[in-house]
């Protein structure tokens, strides 16, 4: 299984349109739970940032192989990133991605990470970056399959 924990909930009808589409691509493939995370408002960066991690926390298991996604992770080609998501399913019943705030992720959420993923050195709007983390999941398991759909 698949579970994608995000900061903040999806605001535009068409962006929810795209995340149902790849949901049903997806559905092929694996199971997907996404969950939103209150997105915490305020002025102090750090307070922000430890209240989101309280919220997150919650939706971590034990057993949950932990990626966050974030700007100082590790890039990886679609078929790198294919490749070590197969092997994962194959090692770990859950994966769990991170998509943090406006902030970024709490310490103690990157420290629980078991693999710290970039997609670019690029700042994305957190609904338009799950979009694409849905695309490249989706990417990925065409690869895995491989059925046409990368070039």
């Amino acid at each position: 299984m698949i579970k994608l924990i995000c900061v903040g909930k999806i605001k535009e009808s068409f962006f929810e349109e795209a995340i149902k589409e790849y949901k049903k691509r997806l559905s092929r493939y694996t199971k997907l739970q996404i969950i939103e995370v209150e997105d915490v408002k305020g002025d102090n960066p750090s307070l922000i940032k430890a209240s989101e991690r309280d919220l997150i926390q919650k939706y971590i298991e034990i057993k949950d192989y932990v990626i966050t996604l974030e700007i100082e992770g590790k890039n990886l080609t679609s078929e790198e990133f294919s490749k070590s998501l197969e092997k994962l399913q194959m090692e770990n019943a859950n994966i769990t991605f991170i998509i943090g705030g406006s902030y970024g992720l709490d310490e103690k959420i990157k420290n629980r990470s078991n693999l710290a993923l970039s997609f670019s050195k690029l700042t994305f709007p957190h609904q338009l970056f799950r979009i694409i983390f849905l695309e490249q999941l989706y990417r990925s398991y065409k690869i895995m399959h491989n059925e046409t759909y990368h070039k």
